[in-house]
């Protein structure tokens, strides 16, 4: 099992608390329906689940999977606070437990989860093997190296150039999302639908809340802590990079697109 690079930090909650079904699982929502059973890998904070659960209805049944008590107890809080019932377990996606997972899934469903795991087709070998015949695997992560952002930055080369570092270090891989189709092809899957699809970040709003954030991040989270601990940048170099994301945050023609690919396996 690979290390989680990002941590639980809040700089990191606030980003994910943000994705919802709309922004984040668009490709699946035309394929969910009401009374459908849905496996929710790496729940996180929450709120993706909670509209998943939505989706699938009152007759339906969500069951949502994280990898610490730590990170479930996140998903259990915000489905109580959404009033929203769904099983919260803890588990490894390199090993689905059927049995306490109470049998097969119409949709079994990952978001931003495969560029963290350190066997990511095997992964998906096993999120096929708990689908029902018929049913569907999903897939999104974002890809790091094709990232685009304006004006151009030396310190926002930088921070990519140690992500990417740590992530790799860390047993990821934070290209994911151009890997999607070919590492669903390696678990054996013939009925794939690959797809594409961006956040983009370009208003003064939405600029100060990525910019932000991500100055944060590059601070104060596990991320930073790993940076340092590791020797690839001093924690006045890591300042530097977040002061380019402010500055970029603050740029009246600042613009960043981030890609994702996305994958929907018939199993």
């Amino acid at each position: 099992m690979t290390t989680y690079t990002h941590g639980h930090a809040e700089a990191v909650l606030r980003s994910h608390r943000w994705r919802t079904a709309a922004n984040s699982a668009a490709h699946l929502l035309p394929h969910l329906r009401e009374g459908q059973r849905l496996l929710d890998v790496g729940s996180g904070p929450g709120t993706l689940t909670a509209d998943l659960a939505r989706a699938v209805g009152t007759t339906g049944e969500v069951v949502a999977l994280e990898v610490t008590e730590e990170a479930a107890d996140l998903t259990r809080a915000e489905l109580d606070r959404q009033g929203i019932t769904a099983r919260v377990l803890v588990g490894d996606i390199h090993a689905l437990d059927l049995d306490a997972l109470g049998g097969p899934f119409d949709v079994v469903h990952a978001h931003q989860v495969l560029q963290h795991v350190a066997d990511p087709v095997g992964a998906l070998r096993e999120m096929l093997r708990v689908t029902r015949p018929g049913g569907l695997v999903s897939a999104r992560d974002s890809d790091y190296g094709h990232f685009s952002w304006h004006p151009a930055s030396p310190g926002l080369d930088r921070w990519l150039a140690l992500y990417a570092a740590a992530a790799r270090a860390n047993g990821g891989e934070p290209d994911a999302g151009r890997m999607l189709l070919a590492w669903a092809h390696a678990a054996g899957a013939t009925d794939v639908e690959a797809s594409s699809s961006t956040w983009c970040f370009a208003t003064p709003v939405d600029r100060a809340w990525w910019g932000g954030m991500w100055a944060d991040r590059i601070t104060s989270t596990a991320l930073a802590r790993q940076l340092v601990a590791e020797g690839r940048a001093t924690e006045a170099e890591l300042a530097e990079v977040a002061d380019a994301w402010r500055a970029w945050a603050d740029h009246p023609d600042g613009w960043l697109s981030v890609l994702h690919g996305e994958i929907l396996v018939r199993a």
